[in-house]
């Protein structure tokens, strides 16, 4: 269970971590980015396909002569081999990205929770110290959309 985060990142703290997340990509120069209409046509490979990827990967393997001379089985033995390296780091990436994000609802929350409060103690002191009015009024203005 989560408890109140209080934690602080220099900015030399968030360049290195952008810097580490560089050099993780910059060791998969090859990788793509697909549009929505190229991620439509391709061939989905979910754990209910691995398997029969897998299986056929074995069967070339094992029956090289069934196959035609334009049948690529080198090269289908790496799509298979670095498709299931990239779903365990995928998983991991996953992992970490699901730990940001939850994080950052969790901080986002406490941050809103706190405005939220703040907002209280101006709207009440403006009642007696007109410079704070302008303050209560932006807060409330926020509130309608």
């Amino acid at each position: 269970m989560y408890q109140n985060i209080n934690v602080t990142l220099t900015p030399a703290q968030v360049t290195d971590i952008k810097n580490a997340f560089a050099a993780v990509e910059a060791l998969m120069p090859w990788l793509v980015a697909l549009s929505d209409v190229e991620r439509q046509t391709l061939f989905k490979t979910g754990a209910a396909r691995l398997s029969f990827v897998q299986d056929a990967r074995t069967g070339a393997v094992d029956n090289p002569t069934i196959l035609p001379a334009s049948f690529d089985a080198a090269g289908f033995g790496k799509d298979v081999d670095l498709f299931a390296t990239l779903t365990d780091l995928s998983m991991v990436a996953k992992g970490l990205t699901w730990k940001i994000d939850d994080t950052r609802l969790a901080v986002g929350s406490e941050a809103a929770k706190a405005a939220s409060q703040f907002r209280g103690y101006v709207d009440n002191a403006a009642k007696t110290t007109p410079s704070l009015q302008p303050l209560s009024a932006k807060f409330a203005e926020s509130f309608k959309h």
